[in-house]
């Protein structure tokens, strides 16, 4: 090994020099002792200087203190930091992009399901099921409200489920604030030869509608008058006659001011309640129409009393479509969605309709039992019923002082049980809130038409029904989360 640095090219310089870089004294040239040893030092220096010109080659040595501070709790130089967070930066794009589409994946499924909900509620086939989650309330949870001094006769809710809106026979309306039972307003009732002067009903109110969008709330009484008033304030704005007979049934065309009413006089009239205007006259039941409803389509559906029909009218195309099914009067009516609806007459049966067929798809006998000695039994017949909008729930109503729920099958094909709901009187009205969250009923000691029965202990005012639901299992909660 020492032998390839002695062939090394020496640099004279450096051969003239010694250990420290001094130069030999004078007297050691001749000494060739001297000479021998004076080599063998510039032969090992060669050597250290070889290995220390290594180790410059590999750069400046770096003092520990200094390495510390280069390198961090990664144990990484400069370049690998910067590739990691460069990586690291990818990543949480990459993570915001995958966050980004799964939520624009969500609003598109959200949207989708809408329309397509949308679409099934314009063909009428929309049915949410709801039913199986329902309880019976305790009685301590079912508040009255109690206002009126005579029976009601009808009640709606406002489509934001804040206010309810009844009238009663003593001709007065009251609006009522639903969290706190309170009454917002009153209108009064007048006497009978007050109609030159007084603002409001002076007969017997019954029936009455909100529009969709909470502005107009309509009211028809006795005597033959259909009012319109600001449901906001209670303001009266118009008055619509025209009618020969009471006004037994209101309703507004939904996303419209259009106003369907039906009367005693066995006709349907349609007015525009924006422009203030009666539009066209409807004939053709035999009997006094009692009930109508009407949904978003141009049409509407009446009862005819003792005629026993149920009549679809188209009022486009100013035709109509009869059903028969009932054995008595038919006294109510309630569209489920476009296509499907709920009757109930005084033969004590509730019956489940399709447009599209012309007999009931289901009917329930004695829906709320009998009454009467054991030979000369009677069914309680039934005065109201209600629908909650596209779901399978519904509600009857009748003198025994019980609302019934309903459950009704796949495609509307049965009328199930779930459970009743005692209250005291004469139910004559039944309304759903838009949210499913609770139902309204208004009593009193006699039917909305007529006094030949009286419960004498019933009770005139408003009984506001929560529908409670089951509890979730904790695999439902679980998936709910």
């Amino acid at each position: 090994m020492s032998s390839f640095f002695i062939k090394t090219k020496e640099n004279p310089k450096t051969a003239r020099k010694g250990k420290h870089g001094a130069a030999p004294k004078r007297k050691s040239d001749g000494d060739p002792g001297a000479k021998s040893k004076l080599r063998e030092k510039k032969t090992n220096s060669r050597y250290n200087e070889e290995i220390s010109s290594d180790s410059e080659n590999e750069g400046p040595t770096v003092p520990r203190k200094r390495q510390v501070i280069v390198e961090n709790d990664y144990g990484e130089t400069p370049q690998e930091k910067k590739l990691r967070l460069a990586k690291l930066y990818l990543d949480q794009l990459k993570e915001a992009d995958e966050n980004k589409a799964e939520e624009e994946d969500f609003e598109t499924d959200l949207i989708a399901g809408r329309l397509e909900e949308e679409v099934l509620e314009q063909k009428g086939k929309l049915q949410r099921f709801i039913a199986k989650d329902l309880i019976q309330p305790e009685a301590s949870e079912i508040r009255l409200l109690r206002g009126h001094k005579l029976p009601v006769t009808c009640l709606v809710i406002s489509p934001d489920d804040k206010c309810i809106f009844s009238a009663a026979k003593d001709c007065s309306i009251i609006k009522w604030d639903v969290e706190s039972g309170k009454k917002l307003h009153t209108i009064p009732g007048g006497r009978k030869g007050t109609e030159d002067r007084h603002v409001g009903h002076t007969a017997h109110i019954l029936c009455m509608t909100i529009s969709s969008d909470g502005k107009y709330l309509a009211t028809g009484d006795m005597n033959k008058l259909i009012m319109i008033w600001e449901a906001e304030t209670c303001k009266h704005l118009y008055k619509f006659t025209g009618h020969k007979g009471p006004v037994s049934g209101l309703s507004f065309r939904k996303g419209t001011h259009d106003l369907y009413s039906a009367s005693h006089d066995r006709s349907v009239k349609v007015w525009n309640v924006d422009e203030n205007a009666y539009v066209e006259t409807l004939f053709g039941h035999q009997d006094n129409i009692t009930g109508l409803d009407s949904l978003g389509r141009e049409r509407c559906v009446t009862t005819g009393g003792r005629d026993r029909t149920v009549r679809v009218w188209k009022i486009a195309e100013e035709s109509q479509l009869v059903f028969h099914g009932h054995e008595g009067s038919i006294d109510c009516i309630q569209l489920i969605n476009e296509e499907h609806m709920i009757t109930g007459a005084d033969d004590g049966s509730v019956s489940l309709w399709s447009v599209n067929k012309k007999k009931p798809l289901s009917t329930v006998k004695k829906a709320h039992g009998c009454h009467g000695d054991a030979e000369l039994q009677q069914p309680h017949w039934v005065a109201s019923v209600a629908a909650l909008h596209n779901s399978d729930i519904v509600a009857s109503g009748s003198h025994n002082s019980q609302v019934q729920l309903w459950k009704c099958g796949q495609n509307y094909r049965g009328l199930e049980r779930l459970f009743t709901v005692p209250v005291s009187g004469f139910i004559n009205s039944l309304k759903f809130s838009s949210s499913g969250q609770f139902l309204v009923a208004g009593v009193g000691q006699e039917h909305r038409l007529g006094r030949w029965w009286r419960l004498k202990d019933a009770k005139n005012g408003i009984y506001v029904i929560p529908l409670k639901r089951k509890p979730p299992s904790p695999e439902e909660a679980k998936t709910n989360e």
